[in-house]
């Protein structure tokens, strides 16, 4: 069982070398929402407004508005409207984002593959064979594992939308709530079309549910609900 602790850690690390491999290839953004949608919106007209005040610092204007557009194709998408300058609209359209680089830590396994010191010995013929230097015959030997620090880009996208129907003046109600991250090595600005369409695939869905949306790097496809 011995011998085969090493071969089993290091098919392990291998595996996990190939699936991160193959996630490099993607955009891996996981979605969380929660909804009361009502079923009158067809048409409706909305508006982004202010979110409120957060810790991370802001996007500037230009960014800001760069963002706001990918949520509003994602809306027209379902038949809704953005307000034109004087128009009254109904739904309020909140969008913060968060973006900050984490550094994160792994367990990389330290393997000792110094060689083994071999006795001189006789054979079955009887001929005298000198000690000798060799690979181990068990192979590596498994020593422990190391901490190894790497940094991920963390990226978010809330989006919050109020309804101003059937509430109090001056205190429209929520009625959509999401945010998608994205971990890895791309910046917010590359990765923000991405999580504003993983917000709103098979809008609004599922109350409280939170899944994974996979989108192909290259050619923007989504691979995986």
């Amino acid at each position: 069982m011995n011998r085969l602790f090493p071969n089993i850690r290091l098919g392990l690390v291998l595996l996990a070398s190939v699936l991160l491999s193959a996630c490099a290839n993607n955009i891996v953004t996981s979605v969380s929402s929660f909804n009361q949608w009502p079923q009158d919106t067809q048409g409706s007209l909305f508006t982004f407004i202010t979110p409120p005040a957060s810790p991370y610092a802001p996007p500037n204007e230009l960014e800001q508005a760069t963002y706001q557009k990918y949520v509003q194709i994602e809306l027209e998408k379902q038949g809704l409207q953005r307000a034109a300058s004087g128009q009254q609209a109904r739904l309020l359209v909140e969008l913060s984002t968060i973006t900050q680089a984490q550094q994160r830590t792994y367990l990389q396994p330290v393997y000792d593959d110094r060689p083994a010191f071999y006795p001189p010995f006789r054979n079955a013929a009887g001929q005298w064979i000198p000690g000798y230097w060799g690979p181990s015959r068990f192979g590596p030997s498994y020593v422990g594992d190391r901490v190894v620090p790497y940094l991920v880009q963390f990226n978010q996208l809330n989006v919050r939308i109020l309804d101003t129907r059937n509430s109090p003046p001056g205190r429209p109600h929520p009625v959509f709530e999401s945010r998608a991250v994205y971990e890895g090595d791309a910046e917010l600005p590359t990765v923000a079309p991405y999580l504003a369409r993983a917000v709103f695939d098979n809008f609004p869905g599922q109350n409280g549910q939170v899944r994974k949306v996979l989108f192909n790097r290259e050619t923007g496809a989504v691979l995986q609900k």
